[in-house]
């Protein structure tokens, strides 16, 4: 594990770039940079295009780690390179951003109230790869529908039992156990949730270290005590579906908490801006974030 990269993701200013839109999110998240499904063929095409997009975003110099402390890659991006060096590398030694692996293969059917993750009979030798291309950490995501007591502790049974493989394998694992923000009886959800973590947290072993991935709460605050954890290194946010504007207003409200937006980060840029544009919007996206990533 990287020292360096280790005390920044611990106590650095900024929040983490999320860049993992995987084959299922690809085609979505390409058409929303204005790259519509026929400007490319097939799979690999459908990957350049986003590589592309993601090179431009990274190579941005609004894209820099004042204000970004991490970045979250997907699989195929972190086989590529950017300007001959590989995505993890570049990241690191060009723009001192912290890398990292989204490793989980989707969602299961919902049962229980819940989404678990998909099985990753692949796992340990992606994770091999992983610290081969210099990966600092992991992030796998689950949902969580509804205020289920059973299937809430599945779900984070499953987050954590992958996660201690993780961090066995060198790398510190970002749980990403999702409450969807427009179910019924989401605080409910995040109580029990909340809850659940506290005892898998209580459960690991000294040394192992874990970030967690949350939805913005409902309740301003809620997860503050989980910050305060030996195991936890940080504790991010997603947007959930909220625009970027209302996460950031609730972001904002609770201190300690960061950012790790996706949609909501390149919310604005597209493929027919200029550099200029491109880079000026992109530059008061990642602004706004990290504002409200480091309100306390």
């Amino acid at each position: 594990m990287n020292e360096k990269q280790l005390e920044r993701m611990r106590s650095g200013q900024g929040f983490v770039a999320a860049l993992d839109q995987s084959g299922g999110s690809t085609p979505n998240a390409l058409l929303l940079y204005g790259v519509a499904e026929d400007a490319y063929s097939d799979e690999e095409g459908m990957y350049g295009a986003v590589h592309t997009m993601r090179t431009r975003i990274i190579k941005s110099p609004a894209f820099n780690s004042e204000r970004i402390l991490g970045a979250i890659l997907f699989e195929n991006t972190m086989d590529r390179e950017i300007d001959g060096k590989p995505t993890a590398d570049y990241l690191w030694e060009e723009k001192g951003i912290v890398p990292f692996l989204k490793v989980d293969k989707g969602l299961d059917v919902e049962k229980d109230g819940i989404q678990l993750m998909k099985p990753m009979p692949d796992l340990d030798a992606l994770l091999k790869r992983a610290a081969d291309r210099n990966i600092f950490g992991t992030k796998m995501r689950s949902v969580i529908h509804r205020a289920n007591a059973e299937g809430i502790k599945q779900a984070v049974e499953q987050q954590f039992e992958f996660g201690r493989r993780i961090f066995a394998a060198g790398l510190v694992p970002i749980i990403e156990p999702e409450v969807d923000i427009h179910s019924e009886d989401r605080e409910e959800s995040e109580r029990l949730l909340k809850a659940e973590l506290i005892r898998q947290l209580g459960q690991l072993e000294d040394g192992v270290l874990v970030m967690l991935k949350l939805s913005i709460p409902a309740v301003d605050g809620f997860y503050s005590e989980l910050m305060d954890d030996p195991h936890v290194v940080r504790v991010v946010a997603l947007s959930g579906g909220y625009t970027r504007e209302e996460a950031n207003e609730r972001l904002a409200r609770n201190p300690g908490l960061i950012a790790s937006f996706s949609r909501a980060l390149a919310e604005g840029v597209s493929f027919g801006q200029t550099e200029q544009e491109f880079d000026d919007t992109l530059s008061d996206s990642i602004e706004k974030i990290y504002q409200a990533s480091i309100k306390s």
